[in-house]
């Protein structure tokens, strides 16, 4: 139950961030290893991106891909976030009957490298394209660029889970908000997705880039060898700022998918628990 409830509150926000999804994705894509100046710059920030785009494809593009957007955030966050759930309810997270953040930051992390391990092949694409993806690259193929995944997930589980347990904590201890109130998920997540957004913009870029660089016949990337190839290759060409490209749009899509999955579970756990 911990696993469904999980997935099922990562596909609650999905339909709501899907389209703050492709925005960010065409802006780190936009300008890849290309120095500042030399690349027409399609999209200057996130309200342009979403114009541009709907004006440009239509405003069902800015849905593309929701189907697949949708399974992947049940199968990854709900491993992620049900395994977090099962290591918490075991009082794994807690020293003394409280939240502990080096404990939570740890089952953050290990609940952020099952997700994406186990969602990865999804994150390729639906059936067509998993069937094409297999023939053309075998098995192995349906996990090219989980490498870069599972340090991403892992880093942005570890910061978003374990700011959200011990916000919720401080909230309790400070009585700033009345017990079992909608509230303290809702500012918990807030609080959350800002941590969380700095502390997985770097990997984000690196993951998008690894998971759309072209490949030869064999899948292997042409871009880069693996994340600190294309780490090393972003700052060189770029410069660290190329490592937070899309930071607005990460944030806008990042912030609001953090706040409304993490409100969404809470309130799904307590309403079943309840019953």
């Amino acid at each position: 139950m911990d696993f469904l409830l999980g997935g099922l509150a990562a596909c609650g926000a999905c339909i709501f961030t899907n389209p703050l999804e492709v925005v960010k994705t065409r802006m780190q894509l936009q300008g890849e290893l290309k120095g500042r100046g030399s690349y027409t710059v399609h999209y200057r920030n996130v309200f342009h991106a979403t114009y541009t785009i709907w004006k440009t494809d239509g405003l069902l593009a800015l849905q593309k891909g929701l189907m697949p957007g949708l399974l992947y955030q049940f199968c990854m966050n709900g491993v992620r976030l049900g395994s977090y759930a099962m290591i918490e309810s075991a009082g794994y997270t807690q020293t003394g009957g409280r939240v502990s953040a080096v404990k939570s930051t740890v089952a953050g992390a290990l609940a952020g490298v099952l997700g994406p391990l186990m969602a990865s092949p999804v994150y390729m694409g639906m059936l067509d394209a998993l069937v094409t993806i297999y023939q053309r690259h075998g098995i192995i193929g349906l996990w090219r660029g989980s490498s870069s995944a599972v340090p991403r997930v892992m880093v942005g589980s570890a910061v978003q889970l374990s700011t959200f347990s011990k916000t919720k904590q401080v909230t309790r201890d400070l009585q700033l908000i009345k017990p079992a109130s909608p509230l303290e998920p809702l500012v918990a997540g807030m609080v959350s997705s800002l941590f969380a957004v700095l502390a997985i913009t770097p990997f984000d870029v690196v993951s998008t880039r690894l998971y759309n660089q072209p490949v030869d016949q064999r899948g292997k990337g042409l871009f880069y060898t693996g994340n600190l190839d294309c780490f090393a290759k972003t700052v060189r060409k770029e410069g660290f700022a190329g490592l937070y490209k899309g930071t607005g749009a990460s944030y806008f899509r990042l912030g609001p998918h953090t706040v409304l999955s993490l409100f969404f579970w809470d309130e799904l756990r307590k309403l079943y628990w309840k019953r």
